[in-house]
């Protein structure tokens, strides 16, 4: 029973629900910039250089042969794959960009004016004063 209390607070610190949270996010971001790249980026892409569909793009090493498939070199998808990469390192720098820029914000802030005296050190004062006189 010890172990499954120590995952239970493991799994509860906020790190680890905030690093869950991000996988998550992450994993449907990545899936709308693919589907970016592969519906709106390439097919203008590939008219512009006339009329090629990167995904088509591939280089045959060996002939299939029967059952055997051909041996391929998919230059194509790797392109796009560098395209959803870019697109992805770009949001990613925007966002560490975007919280840079609020911590220095925060370390900008004037640090609070220290606390007055407290009550007990006006009265110890005032003994003293007292007591000089």
């Amino acid at each position: 029973m010890g172990m499954l209390k120590e995952f239970k607070e493991f799994a509860m610190r906020g790190n680890v629900v905030d690093m869950a949270v991000g996988i998550i996010i992450g994993g449907a971001f990545g899936k709308i910039v693919t589907s970016f790249v592969n519906d709106v980026i390439m097919p203008p892409l590939g008219l512009i250089i006339g009329g090629v569909d990167f995904k088509d793009l591939a280089y045959t090493l060996k002939d299939a042969e029967g059952e055997i498939a051909a041996v391929t070199l998919k230059y194509g998808m790797f392109i796009q794959n560098i395209f959803d990469f870019i697109i992805i390192a770009f949001a990613i720098f925007l966002a560490i960009q975007g919280m840079n820029k609020l911590k220095k914000k925060e370390e900008a802030a004037p640090p609070p004016p220290p606390p007055g005296p407290t009550n007990e050190e006006k009265l110890l004062s005032e003994i003293r004063d007292l007591l000089k006189k």
